[in-house]
C-alpha cells in the first residue's frame, strides 16, 4: 500500500496513510464476503433473513479484524484485548451509525437505500479512526 499511496496524483501522497488505502481495500473486500454470505445464507440455504443478515454482518467483521491485524496495521499486541477492543468498537458501529443514523435519516424521510448510503460512509470514517487509533493504537 506504500508504494501505491506514493503515486497518488494530486498532493494525495502526503496526506493519505498507506494503513487508509490498505482498509478500503480490505474492507470492501470483506463487504464482498458479506453480501456472498447473506445471499448463501438466505436464498441458498434457506435461513431467516435476521439470521443470515446477523452471521453474514458477524462473519465480515471478525474477517475484516483478522485481515487489519495482520496485514494493514501489523499489529503485534496480545489479541485478547484487541478482540475485545473491537467487539465494542463494531457494537457502538452497528447501533450509532447503522440502526441509529441509517433509521433515524429513514424516518426523518430520506430514501432508504440513501440514508444507508450516508450511514455507511459515516460507518466507514468511524470503523477506520477506532482501528487506527483505539483497536490497534500499538502500531
Amino acid at each position: 500500500m506504500e508504494s501505491v499511496t506514493r503515486r497518488l496524483p494530486f498532493g494525495l501522497a502526503d496526506v493519505v496513510p498507506p494503513s487508509l488505502l490498505g482498509f478500503g481495500v480490505i474492507n470492501g473486500f470483506t463487504f464482498l464476503v458479506d453480501l456472498a454470505l447473506l445471499t448463501a445464507l438466505h436464498s441458498g440455504l434457506g435461513q431467516p433473513l435476521w439470521l443470515s443478515i446477523t452471521l453474514a454482518y458477524a462473519a465480515a467483521f471478525g474477517l475484516s479484524f483478522v485481515l487489519n491485524r495482520a496485514l494493514n496495521f501489523r499489529s503485534h499486541a496480545p489479541v485478547g484485548p484487541q478482540a475485545v477492543t473491537y467487539v465494542v468498537v463494531v457494537v457502538v458501529n452497528y447501533l450509532l451509525w447503522i440502526l441509529g443514523v441509517g433509521s433515524g435519516l429513514a424516518a426523518l424521510g430520506v430514501e432508504y437505500h440513501l440514508a444507508r448510503l450516508i450511514a455507511g460512509a459515516c460507518e466507514a470514517v468511524y470503523m477506520y479512526c477506532a482501528m487506527r487509533w483505539i483497536v490497534f493504537r500499538d502500531v
